[in-house]
């Protein structure tokens, strides 16, 4: 177990630059050296903090005690903080910090968001006020995570910011941070307790191990995974999230946005408003491997230019979508997953602006689909402009009864879909080619 985790630890924190001359000199012996993050020895032991509820390190059960061993033990250069077992209550986000590894007790682990709170504006904040004024305090204590969203007054569509509340007299509150939007009483600004359980923002060389994450969504107001999740990430590096339940989030499960090199492996997201992995825009080389997303609503989301990235070994069950791809999605390889039970399709491409914002060159491979969409819908809803798709040795089942249900669907504006040895059963159609509209000469 311990050359596990020395392994995990080294992984996560290990860099290798692109390109090393071929006849460079090997560093077998490499020395601890002022400035170099590259390389350096494989220690056998590094910094641990414990927190708990007693006899820990730091006795606490709130994400104060949570954050404050984050950072003692990012101040010295990285380690591990070891949340031992019990029930956390959280009024905002544990943030987390380069080459801390965080490591739960499994199942009796449990970070739970406290309920929500939500009010409005008695004054309006400018662009460069680090300060509110709320109309009803009732609920809002000093520490807590907020999330401000307003409708901007020049194009209509909503700002949002989240902040920390960090001191206070009666209902006027600081910020942690300047805003940089106006949130002015005009546009129904609304203040909420609301925040990712864990966030990391330009941060690298994480690791996430053997907790759980509990949403609460029954007691909080909804916030999408662009803003948070039980896991939100925002321009970070290196991650490995293992062995962690996400449950119950009035949005995301876990969301990672402009991320590269990503790992989930092992781990559960379930009963999500929002999606379940939620690989983000612009995020490279995703690996999300041997998970389960159960009854979110979608299962697996590829958001905005995810590229590189790999989804094998998951089971994905009773979601509304099971796998979605879209905008520019391209290069990923979708293996060896069951689908099962998906409302309105077991695996689908979205149709996006169109043909050139299509998810294109992307591979599905050796699944198993059982019971996916409607009575009149596909399993396999490949929409838009989608091109260049590869569908090999799946396994596409049907036991509901044929209905008008279709195995594979392919839209009128399709092209290079290339179907190789799937096994289809069960449907009144197997392979269907939608026509294009008629043109409107014809119409006439």
């Amino acid at each position: 177990m311990k050359r596990v985790i020395i392994a995990l630890i080294a992984c996560c924190w290990s860099w290798t630059p692109a390109a090393i001359a071929a006849d460079a000199p090997t560093q077998n012996v490499p020395r601890a050296t002022l400035g170099d993050s590259v390389k350096e020895p494989a220690w056998e032991q590094r910094l641990t903090v414990t927190v708990g509820p007693a006899g820990a390190d730091i006795s606490g059960t709130s994400e104060k005690a949570i954050q404050a061993a984050v950072d003692y033990v990012a101040r010295l250069g990285g380690g591990t903080v070891k949340i031992l077992p019990g029930t956390y209550r959280l009024r905002n986000a544990v943030y987390l910090q380069s080459k801390v590894r965080l490591l739960g007790g499994g199942a009796q682990t449990v970070l739970i968001k406290e309920p929500s709170t939500t009010t409005t504006l008695a004054q309006d904040s400018d662009w460069f006020d680090q300060e509110i004024t709320l109309t009803d305090a009732t609920g809002f204590e000093v520490g807590d995570g907020v999330c401000l969203r307003t409708k901007n007054p020049h194009h209509g569509g909503t700002d949002v910011a989240k902040r920390t509340l960090v001191a206070r007299s009666g209902n006027r509150f600081k910020l942690d941070q300047g805003l940089r939007q106006n949130f002015w009483r005009a546009g129904d600004t609304k203040v909420s307790t609301l925040f990712p359980i864990l966030s990391g923002e330009n941060v690298s060389g994480i690791a996430i191990e053997d907790l759980v994450l509990d949403g609460n969504r029954e007691k909080n107001e909804n916030l999408d995974g662009n803003y948070a999740g039980c896991i939100f990430m925002q321009e970070c590096n290196r991650v490995v999230i293992r062995g962690v339940t996400a449950r119950n989030n009035n949005g995301d499960g876990m969301s990672w946005q402009i991320c590269h090199d990503v790992r989930v492996e092992h781990c559960v997201s379930e009963g999500h408003k929002g999606l379940g992995f939620h690989p983000g825009s612009g995020s490279q080389r995703a690996i999300m491997r041997d998970n389960r997303a159960v009854g979110n609503d979608i299962g697996i989301f590829f958001c905005w230019g995810v590229r590189d990235g790999v989804a094998e070994n998951n089971h994905l069950e009773g979601n509304r979508v099971g796998i979605s791809i879209g905008h520019h999605d391209t290069d990923n390889l979708v293996r060896h997953n069951e689908v099962i039970g998906s409302k309105q399709a077991g695996i689908q491409f979205r149709p996006e602006r169109g043909k050139g914002f299509a998810g294109n060159r992307n591979r599905i491979e050796n699944n198993r689909l059982v019971d996916n969409g409607p009575e009149n819908g596909a399993a396999v809803d490949i929409q838009g402009g989608t091109e260049s798709i590869v569908l090999s040795g799946n396994e596409i089942i049907e036991t509901r009864g044929p209905a008008k249900r279709t195995a594979i669907r392919l839209g009128p504006e399709t092209s290079k879909i290339t179907l190789k040895d799937n096994r289809i059963q069960g449907f009144a159609k197997d392979v269907e080619q939608l026509p294009p509209p008629p043109s409107p000469s014809a119409a006439r």
